[in-house]
């Protein structure tokens, strides 16, 4: 072996050792860590849906609601706004 080709292959033992002890390959190393960080970004995501959805609910309601000359829609909208304040 030639002196580039040796250089080359310790240069990738050593990149290799510096990926092997990546923090991602080390939670998929063990699969406690792997069900944990799973149910957690699981959490994460739902809680991101929800919180998420209500934003985009509670905006669409609102421009509808501010709708007049369509008559329809706007007293729907008022509707349902009602319903969320909790009013007769």
């Amino acid at each position: 072996m030639d002196d580039s080709a040796n250089q080359e292959m310790t240069a990738l033992r050593r990149e290799l050792e510096r990926l092997n002890g990546h923090r991602l390959i080390r939670i998929y190393d063990n699969w406690v860590r792997l069900l944990w960080f799973q149910f957690l970004r699981g959490l994460a995501f739902g809680l991101g849906s929800v919180v998420g959805a209500t934003i985009l609910v509670s905006a669409l309601v609102y421009m509808l609601s501010s709708v007049d000359f369509i008559p329809v829609l706007g007293e729907w909208a008022g509707e349902i706004i009602q319903v969320i304040e909790g009013a007769p």
